[in-house]
């Protein structure tokens, strides 16, 4: 079957560190046993081949366990992390989920029926196929989450291929592509994931030093937060290798910080989307953002100064949102990128592109020199309307200074004199309550 070159390497790799949770370890063997455990449960529940199932967890073995045994019976699998909230019953109807499996921290589960029958042309396709399908919900940051998608046998091919075994935090959510790629990464290749319950600055770091992780997948967001707590201070990050970062747009005043403090890691900017996967990439150098995407499976190129991509992993399409791929089968980014030779340099999304007069203004440059200021933990920079120049730029800024709006405005004008062009400065300034990141550590725009 489909997952059964995994099942097999478990069995080669034995009594080897497969996942770390709450602290202790789990061999490969184990992780094998949880999933024959849960075949046996799955036939006697008679859940179907081919249904459409959610899972409501975080990463752990019984969790990662399940999702393999429903691979194994083709079924088309949901995950939901618990930080959704009620989020979660809508996503399920969109879904079209029939069976819904929860599980706790504690290892308790529950199995249910939903009454839900599949009606969407795309999973009934894939039920015809006896496929293995997944589905993600994106972040909706800037708007409704969309639901794609994909064919599981294609998804899964790349993983065929063996490289070598690190020791990886599992950052990245249960129900995020970069979780899912980092998972079955680490699985395929004799890895050990070290999952974490509290993703936090401190947490995060103290899972480093004591379980010797060499890769952090991550966000940039995530990353200017543990700058800002110099939780590095407090813990022996000695063993770490390499930082992955992706999601958003990075600051490139976030990214030479790091670079500076951590010189003797590979930083390397990733490139993915729940459409069409992570693809294989590599940084000009630690310290750069120019980034080259692409390898076996993918062709990328630019049209209009967009990103566009074509992959052999590509989803089958939307359940709630029009097929955004072109005639000829290309997947439109609405990334905005400039281009030098064999890399491109990520700017941003072109809808998000601010037009002062005709000037354009990334947000991420912006953001790049506020998030310098002393007292800025985070800012995020879109523009608004304005009956002169079309738009102008605007920040909202979470503040750790006691300061008044009108000092503040004063302050971040005269800093940003000298690094921005005027255009560029904010010229309205607000201050938000609370953090600028959803649970996926990724900058919140939508409705601002």
């Amino acid at each position: 079957m489909f997952i059964d070159f995994l099942l097999e390497r478990f069995a080669i790799f034995g009594q080897d560190d497969a996942i770390i949770y709450k602290d202790q370890c789990v061999s490969y063997q184990r992780l094998a046993d949880d999933v024959r455990d849960w075949q046996a449960r799955l036939e006697d529940t008679r859940l179907p081949h081919g249904a459409v199932v959610s899972i409501e967890a975080d990463f752990a073995p019984q969790s990662i366990a399940l999702l393999i045994a429903l691979i194994h019976r083709s079924c088309v699998i949901v995950p939901l992390s618990a930080t959704l909230g009620e989020k979660k019953i809508r996503f399920k109807k969109i879904a079209e989920v029939e069976w819904e499996i929860a599980l706790t921290a504690d290892g308790e589960f529950s199995i249910a029926q939903t009454g839900n029958h599949v009606s969407h042309a795309i999973l009934r396709e894939l039920r015809s196929k006896s496929h293995p399908g997944l589905i993600l919900f994106s972040s909706g940051t800037t708007g409704e989450s969309k639901a794609a998608v994909h064919d599981l046998v294609p998804l899964l091919e790349k993983f065929r291929t063996q490289r070598p075994a690190m020791r990886s935090i599992a950052f990245l959510l249960f129900d995020h592509i970069g979780g899912f790629n980092t998972m079955m990464h680490m699985l395929s290749n004799r890895g050990c994931l070290i999952t974490v319950q509290d993703r936090s600055p401190d947490a995060v770091c103290k899972s480093i030093a004591r379980h010797k992780a060499e890769v952090l997948p991550t966000s940039p967001t995530f990353i200017n937060l543990l700058l800002l707590s110099e939780a590095y201070k407090r813990h022996d990050l000695g063993s770490l290798k390499l930082v992955t970062y992706g999601t958003e747009v990075m600051p490139e005043s976030t990214l030479r910080r790091f670079h500076d403090l951590f010189p003797g890691v590979r930083l390397q900017q990733t490139y993915g989307l729940s459409e069409v996967g992570i693809l294989r990439s590599k940084s000009l150098s630690s310290d750069s953002l120019w980034v080259k995407i692409g390898g076996e499976g993918f062709r990328t190129r630019v049209v209009n100064g967009l990103l566009e991509i074509k992959a052999e992993s590509a989803m089958l399409g939307y359940l709630n949102a029009p097929s955004p791929f072109t005639e000829d089968g290309w997947f439109k980014t609405g990334d905005s990128v400039l281009v030098d030779g064999e890399f491109v340099r990520i700017m941003g999304r072109a809808s998000e592109l601010i037009n002062v007069g005709g000037l354009k203004v990334y947000p991420a440059q912006v953001e790049s020199v506020i998030q310098l200021m002393p007292g800025v933990e985070e800012v995020v920079v879109a523009g608004a309307p304005n009956a002169i120049t079309g738009q102008i730029v605007t920040a909202k800024v979470l503040l750790s200074t006691g300061e008044d709006l009108v000092a503040f405005r004063k302050r971040m004008r005269e800093f940003c004199a000298g690094k921005l062009e005027q255009f560029m400065i904010p010229q309205r300034v607000v201050f938000a309550e609370r953090e600028l990141h959803g649970n996926r550590f990724k900058k919140l725009r939508a409705g601002f």
